[in-house]
């Protein structure tokens, strides 16, 4: 079990629980949290669970492959701590990670 730090778009930070192995995507869905919308279930076929990492965890996080990173370009919000809520797994090493609900589109 991980906690994480979540924060919405308007600002509001969310400390939630994530089940160990299941993805950041899904810890997030689960706390409540519903403007991660995740439309293709975490099939990375879509950027609807686009986060933005907190630049000091980004280490904590595997490095992004190419078929995500080709999905983030589709996002006119992606920089360079973009991530794919769906591709990361929770771990305990994951505990107290930061990141941000990228906007949409």
């Amino acid at each position: 079990m991980a906690t994480l730090l979540v924060t919405t778009r308007d600002g509001k930070q969310h400390e939630i629980a994530a089940e160990t192995g299941a993805s950041v995507m899904q810890a997030i869905r689960d706390a409540g949290i519903d403007e991660l919308y995740a439309l293709c279930g975490g099939c990375m076929s879509c950027a609807t669970c686009h986060v933005h990492v907190d630049p000091a965890d980004l280490h904590r996080v595997a490095a992004v492959c190419t078929d995500e990173r080709d999905l983030l370009d589709s996002s006119e919000h992606v920089i360079e701590f973009s991530r794919l809520s769906c591709q990361i797994t929770v771990s305990d090493a994951l505990d107290g990670l930061r990141l941000a609900i990228a906007e949409e589109g």
